[in-house]
């Protein structure tokens, strides 16, 4: 199979769908990468070490688009990209559709197999692409958090951590998975008074075993999300419903009702996010105010930290996109179950049904 690698075009995102020991294990299977020229250079691989890896260097996106049967990318095609989309491509990426619809049609009408990162799923639930970058961005919603609070980026002037005989800074994580139990551990480390919500009793038994009194664990219902996050420092949206649109669980008025020069950081902005004031920014541009409070909703986070991500990213991916080269992507889906899940769109249908729940369209399972 031709398999083609373009330079991501998003802003600051420094990732890249391949690394060498990804051309390595598909070009000893027989097939052809092509990599764009520098699609690398942000995670610090240079286009002499794909060569050596057995990739071919091509110097548009152009050319890799029309010239592969397989896109590997990163994040999801955008507007510029709609165009270079070829007819029943196969592209293996995060598509996050339900928080850009107007990418379905493109999918749809060029009977594109798209398969997605963030669907693929294992029997016990666990998400084996999505894990690693919400482990990235958990972690960075602190870091990143902690620094907003400074006076001269527009927050209150609380240092996270605090010091003897002065109030920590209150941290509400809301969702209790990987993004959640990552931002809890910084959180955590950094000396913060921490408090996690999830819906799930046997998530919240597990998470008491992790931390125990270390961090505050609550179920979730509208109390007690009221309760929290009226008097957090730090919001921290970590839900998640896979392939679906996240759901809105604080409000405006809430947000509103937080001190001023509070933060929020909606991880779950890739699914439309979970709080209502939110909408997605860019790493050159990340926050905005609404009733005083700071939001953040860079909708590719990890790509700040391109070296990390992209490691951390092909480590898991790597496999599937084997399978996919060298079974097809029919036949992988019937050989492996959980790549099946990743199947958003297939033969001009949509193919996952929170996917197709989310846009409003009608859900036509693969045949397999």
């Amino acid at each position: 199979m031709r398999i083609g690698i373009p330079k991501e075009v998003k802003v600051y995102e420094g990732r890249v769908g391949i690394v060498p020991a990804g051309v390595r294990a598909l070009s000893a299977q027989g097939h052809t990468v092509s990599i764009q020229a520098g699609a690398g250079i942000g995670s610090g691989i240079s286009d002499a070490q794909f060569v050596a890896a057995g990739a071919q260097i091509c110097e548009t996106a152009k050319e890799i688009w029309t010239s592969s049967q397989m896109i590997m990318k990163v994040k999801e095609p955008v507007t510029s990209e709609h165009d270079l989309i070829q007819q029943d491509q196969l592209i293996f990426t995060y598509f996050h559709l339900a928080a850009v619809p107007e990418l379905l049609p493109v999918l749809l009408d060029k009977n594109v197999s798209a398969v997605s990162y963030e669907t693929i799923q294992l029997l016990n639930g666990r998400l084996p692409l999505l894990q690693p970058m919400s482990e990235v961005a958990g972690k960075m919603s602190v870091q990143i958090g902690a620094s907003l609070f400074e006076s001269d980026r527009g927050g209150k002037g609380v240092l996270l951590g605090g010091v003897p005989g002065v109030r920590r800074g209150r941290v509400v994580i809301l969702g209790g998975g990987t993004v959640g139990t990552a931002a809890a551990k910084i959180a955590v480390g950094l000396g913060a008074s921490v408090t996690v919500i999830d819906l799930s009793l046997p998530r919240l038994e597990y998470l008491d075993d992790i931390f125990g009194p270390r961090v505050n664990l609550l179920h979730s219902n509208p109390d007690t999300i009221s309760d929290e996050v009226h008097r957090a420092d730090l919001v921290i949206g970590a839900v998640l419903v896979p392939g679906g649109r996240a759901p809105t669980l604080v409000d405006r008025e809430l947000v509103e009702s937080m001190e001023a020069g509070s933060v929020i950081m909606d991880v779950a902005i890739d699914q439309g996010g979970c709080i209502e004031t939110i909408r997605g920014t860019t790493h050159d541009d990340p926050t905005y105010v609404v009733g005083g409070v700071l939001h953040y909703g860079v909708t590719n986070m990890p790509g700040a930290v391109a070296h990390t991500s992209t490691f951390a990213l092909t480590n898991a991916t790597t496999s599937y996109a084997l399978k996919l080269a060298d079974q097809g992507a029919l036949e992988a889906a019937r050989q492996d179950s959980a790549l099946a899940k990743g199947f958003n769109a297939y033969g001009g249908s949509v193919c996952h049904e929170a996917v197709a729940e989310a846009l409003g369209t009608e859900f036509k399972p693969i045949p397999v």
